[in-house]
């Protein structure tokens, strides 16, 4: 099969397009023949030499494909063979084929391509394990997300507006980034760039603070972003792009009953991420069908062109997700499962 291969630490030059084994199946896997696969910011810092996969996993990248099921371990009920499916992997989806875990399989929603369908389980699975889950985002709350227009992002705002009616405040580099912030939801948005985006975000709360903030930038935004914390707040780290280290104080943990935390989800068990995707399928996926919920692609690339994707990532210039398409059937529109 036709797969894409890291070659050594760097730029998107160590992308290769190259010959690879099919895999082979364990038990509880479906082997996909892909359609689409997502690019994302995590397969970046794999690139980077930042982010490997788990033991045991291949060192393919790509984080969620969607195509057809080729074929199914023995112990599998659902799904089975001919089923058009998307998935979160924990790595394998810049390939003509993946092996996936039965469990992280969902149902292509009714009148999506595969190449949008590409775009769901990875932001969606973090967003909804972070923000649901770790966050623990309750209705009317306010939630603060930095980088609204990621794929996670984006995700982030729409489910807290459409399941929790949460004021969403979204941060982001330029005008035009910060007006799809407000079209997908966020009700404020916030120049981080040219602002000083903590006081605006103080103004915006009439100084009471935020119950929410989802966050990949960590480092010195880390201090800061606790004492934008409301009593009882959540903040909830997802990468750390500007450092790994951060000083805070500890007594304004106790004293204001604050919670920091993050997540992985790439060494999770298929168990736990099953379970998220019983939920999207249960409480978001209606709502991606009936279109109160959509994904935003900012650019479609032929597997080869895996290197010119990631060096939109590279230089931040990405509005939502990134598609690469494996075959000729990404763009149809598969027979909705009954």
């Amino acid at each position: 099969m036709r797969a894409i291969e890291i070659r050594g630490q760097g730029g998107p030059e160590v992308l290769a397009l190259v010959d690879r084994p099919m895999p082979t199946l364990g038990p509880g896997e479906v082997l996909v023949r892909v359609a689409a696969a997502g690019v994302n910011r995590p397969d970046v810092q794999q690139r980077k030499g930042l982010y490997p996969p788990p033991p045991g996993v291949t060192d393919i990248p790509g984080l969620d494909v969607a195509g057809v099921v080729e074929s199914a371990a023995p112990d599998v009920a659902w799904p089975r063979p001919g089923n058009a499916v998307c998935a979160l992997v924990a790595g394998g989806g810049y390939a003509e084929f993946c092996a996936v875990p039965a469990p992280q399989c969902m149902p292509v929603p009714r009148g999506l391509s595969f190449a949008q369908a590409a775009t769901l389980p990875e932001v969606f699975f973090t967003a909804w394990n972070n923000v649901f889950w770790l966050g623990r985002l309750a209705e009317g709350e306010t939630l603060l997300v930095q980088g609204g227009t990621s794929g996670v992002g984006l995700a982030a705002i729409q489910m807290a507006r459409c399941l929790r009616g949460a004021r969403v405040i979204a941060t982001s580099s330029s005008e035009e980034k910060r007006a799809v912030c407000r079209d997908y939801g966020a009700g404020e948005t916030v120049d981080y760039r040219e602002e000083d985006w903590p006081e605006r975000v103080r103004a915006l709360t009439d100084g009471r603070g935020v119950d929410v903030i989802l966050d990949g930038q960590g480092g010195d935004y880390t201090p800061i972003e606790m004492g934008l914390l409301a009593v009882d707040g959540r903040l909830v780290l997802i990468a750390s792009h500007r450092a790994p280290r951060a000083e805070i104080s500890t007594r304004d943990v106790y004293i204001r009953r604050l919670t920091l935390t993050g997540s992985t989800l790439r060494s999770r068990p298929p168990a736990y991420k099953g379970r998220i995707a019983r939920e999207l399928v249960e409480q978001v996926w209606p709502l991606i069908e009936d279109g109160r919920i959509r994904s935003h692609i900012c650019g479609v690339y032929p597997l080869e062109g895996a290197r010119t994707a990631q060096s939109v990532l590279d230089a931040n210039a990405q509005i939502g997700k990134l598609v690469l398409t494996v075959s000729g059937m990404a763009e149809a529109v598969p027979e909705p499962l009954t």
